[in-house]
């Protein structure tokens, strides 16, 4: 039993919590099985990895650029509070689990969420579940969010089957969540052959069905009309950097030199006073561009070799599955402008209301944090443009931000944690209302909880008019 346990862990802290060489594996076991020679199964093994681990460089450089910034603001105006982010929320849920004495739980769950996840796959014809989440460093972040939501909310969980009911709810998530994202992400890019498992998965769907209400498809941001001097902005390279220099240049000179030169306060970033702080700005402004468009490199590069081979694991070890990856795979397929203009609109949203938070003195102040505005609204902005254009995007992006943070300041009261949530809109909608069902009616809000996932895919299969393209995940017509 010792040695089983030894290789779990061994599997899940050096695989499972290492996406880029999960989503290697999965290339190369899926190029195996479809007999490819040995000398692909080798280049597949390696783009894949590779490209995820660009898209780590560039999913890191942006966070990395950013989060100085949020702390040089926190300082400079003395806010003691809560930052929406799911690094701060990791950090914050840990020190609960400390404090309560289960701060292994989490561990354990992610490997029974993830057994949980396979057997729904493996059960498709039953459970009409076909995606498998493979987001590996989520799957983290959220499993230890989760063991707060349940062990603190229903206290009667807290026992030997804690990490069991905690692994549960997980795996059903996971599998349920990323399953509601098949149809939009197949309609999206044109039969991709992936779903998204990462930190929008309920936010995508609803999208998906609402955005035809906001706009017309035919408005979206590549056809829209601007002045021929403004044509440049269609080129995201240009489009990102000016929007960043705006940004940033605002933000950087409302701070000023003084506070950007704390090398202690921001680390490597910080600003040199010998040097003119114009250019610590606009370098700053551009760093951001030059993240974003690694980021999509290394988009480009996995996506491809994954499809490709988990057509193999989808024919042969899983059928009918689809693998369930990072939301910034998405982001290749939608309008070049989308992207920005989610990051944009969701920050207006967020930053109003964390006003109104201090104006009716709430008692817990929100500061922004850079995934949920970034990751969540550009995603939102890219599945609103491609079915309600771009007034789809710009509202619905600007309403998460509303969320974001609103509902965030909820939930920090609800499980009384200190310095930090997770602030992922999934993470508020609809883990805030989960989180509401476990507190009021304990163990059977949380049996409510999970026969309501377990139905959601049944619903999505009795909808579909036809059955056998539910199981290819085809798009069908409304």
């Amino acid at each position: 039993m010792e040695a089983i346990q030894s290789i779990l862990n061994w599997f899940s802290q050096n695989i499972l919590q290492n996406p880029a060489f999960f989503v290697g594996l999965l290339v190369l076991v899926g190029y195996l099985l479809l007999k490819k020679p040995a000398h692909e199964v080798f280049a597949g093994f390696i783009k894949a990895t590779v490209g995820y681990l660009i898209l780590n460089v560039g999913a890191g450089g942006l966070v990395t650029t950013f989060r100085p910034v949020l702390v040089a603001l926190a300082t400079k105006f003395k806010l003691e509070a809560a930052v929406i982010d799911p690094y701060f929320g990791l950090a914050a849920a840990n020190e609960k689990l400390t404090e309560i004495g289960y701060i292994d739980v989490a561990t354990t769950a992610l490997i029974i969420g993830f057994g949980v996840n396979i057997l729904l796959v493996a059960l498709r014809k039953l459970t009409k579940v076909r995606t498998l989440f493979i987001t590996g460093h989520i799957m983290v972040q959220q499993a230890a969010t989760i063991s707060v939501f349940v062990l603190i909310l229903i206290p009667s969980l807290q026992g030997k089957f804690a990490a069991l009911a905690v692994g549960l709810i997980c795996g059903l998530y996971w599998a349920i969540s990323s399953n509601l994202t098949v149809e939009p992400t197949q309609r999206l890019t044109g039969g991709g052959g992936f779903a998204i498992g990462h930190q929008q998965q309920f936010a995508i769907w609803f999208v998906d069905k609402v955005a035809p209400f906001f706009g017309n498809k035919e408005e979206n941001l590549d056809n829209l009309k601007l002045p021929k001097f403004l044509n440049i902005f269609h080129d995201t390279v240009v489009a990102s950097a000016t929007l960043m220099i705006v940004f940033f240049g605002i933000i950087l000179t409302i701070l000023g030199p003084e506070i950007m030169s704390n090398a202690e306060l921001i680390g490597a970033g910080a600003y040199i006073p010998a040097k003119s702080f114009f250019i610590y700005v606009l370098q700053t402004s551009l760093t951001f561009s030059v993240y974003l468009f690694i980021l999509m490199q290394g988009v480009r590069m996995f996506v491809a070799e994954l499809t490709n081979a988990f057509q193999g694991i989808s024919s042969k070890l899983l059928p009918g599955s689809f693998p369930a990856v990072d939301v910034a795979a998405s982001y290749g397929f939608g309008s070049s402008n989308a992207v920005l203009s989610g990051f944009a609109f969701g920050l207006i949203g967020q930053l109003i209301t964390i006003a109104l938070l201090v104006i009716f003195k709430n008692p817990v102040l929100i500061i922004t944090g850079f995934v949920p505005v970034f990751f969540d609204n550009a995603a939102i902005a890219v599945y609103a443009d491609k079915r309600g254009g771009w007034k789809a995007a710009v509202i619905l992006s600007f309403i998460s931000g509303i969320l974001q943070v609103a509902l965030g300041a909820v939930a920090i009261t609800l499980l009384g944690l200190v310095g930090g949530y997770h602030g992922n809109i999934d993470l508020v909608l609809p883990w805030l209302p989960f989180g509401y069902l476990f507190k009021f009616i304990g163990t059977a809000g949380y049996v409510l909880v999970c026969l309501f996932l377990l139905l959601l895919p049944q619903l999505q299969y009795a909808k579909a008019k036809d059955k056998e393209a539910y199981y290819r995940g085809e798009a069908q017509a409304e």
